[in-house]
């Protein structure tokens, strides 16, 4: 099936409805039901603490972005949010623009918000600052997250969800978290049928300076993906383990009880895209799918 082929699918079966520009889709109560039973299977195979789960909402202080570095390599995916700052004598400009069919964003500013580019981003201001322990602790996160990167396939949507598992501690706790979850994510993804591939992968990191962050990624394995066929069979992230070394430490200031910068790993599922993998192998009729698969995903909804 090619991917405009899945793409009619999905919309013709309405799963998901065209949301006006390329990469927003509404979601059908059937959809969502797929992203909630993963999201409740990778919960409970976390079994992380209620007091360190959150859902996090779509936007972000811009600093917890700039904490992350994430404005330097990937200044294309980025969204900050810009409102009307200016005082009454400034409205009567700001409305002839728009009377007049001009820009009338350029009557705008930048505020103290982001989107939110990945769901750990907002977790780690929560140590700013502070120390944690050597062991580390743990969060599961669920986020709306945004990249711009607009595109016709609906396995690259702008607005998607994101579940991470993350770790801030020593470089041992971090590394071992990554190492530990790569098998387990790759078993609760094949238990509900995906073929699942590993690779070794690197971020999208933007211009020249990206390209050496590329490669030293690379030659690390700091990042892994798991992939499965959606639409045409070809291969696609759906979930990944990541070992950020003390970059996150150093960004946000959070030291180790013990001395020296924290470390942090996170293993990201990408509900949306597990959900499109799902459909894309066991069909779009939700009901005629394997009975181990609807007992796994919505028994518990």
């Amino acid at each position: 099936m090619q991917q405009r082929d899945f793409r009619s699918t999905l919309l013709h079966s309405g799963l998901l409805t065209e949301g006006g520009v390329e990469g927003i889709y509404l979601r059908s109560p059937a959809f969502e039901s797929v992203v909630r039973g993963v999201e409740a299977m990778i919960s409970r195979a976390a079994g992380a603490p209620v007091a360190n789960r959150y859902f996090l909402p779509p936007i972000i202080p811009l600093s917890a972005l700039e904490g992350a570095g994430y404005h330097r390599s990937f200044p294309n995916l980025v969204g900050v949010i810009t409102s009307f700052t200016g005082s009454d004598s400034d409205l009567p400009e700001y409305l002839r623009r728009i009377q007049d069919d001009e820009d009338w964003t350029r009557g705008l500013s930048t505020v103290d918000i982001s989107l939110c580019s990945a769901a750990c981003h907002q977790i780690y201001p929560l140590h700013s600052h502070r120390s944690v322990r050597d062991d580390g602790v743990t969060y599961e996160v669920q986020a709306s997250c945004f990249r711009h990167e607009p595109s016709s396939d609906p396995a690259r949507m702008q607005s998607f969800r994101m579940q991470e598992i993350v770790l801030i501690g020593s470089e041992k706790a971090a590394f071992d978290h990554r190492e530990s979850w790569l098998p387990r994510a790759a078993a609760l993804l094949e238990g509900l049928g995906l073929d699942i591939t590993r690779e070794v992968a690197n971020d999208p990191f933007f211009g020249r300076p990206g390209r050496i962050l590329t490669r030293g990624q690379l030659e690390k394995e700091l990042k892994f993906e798991l992939l499965a066929p959606i639409g045409d069979n070809r291969l696609v992230a759906i979930a990944s383990a990541n070992y950020h070394e003390d970059h996150m430490g150093h960004g946000f200031d959070i030291s180790l009880n013990s001395g020296g910068p924290a470390h942090s790993a996170c293993m990201g599922f990408g509900l949306d895209r597990v959900a499109l993998a799902l459909i894309s192998v066991h069909g779009v009729d939700l009901e005629s799918w394997p009975t181990p698969v609807r007992q796994q995903l919505f028994a518990s909804l």
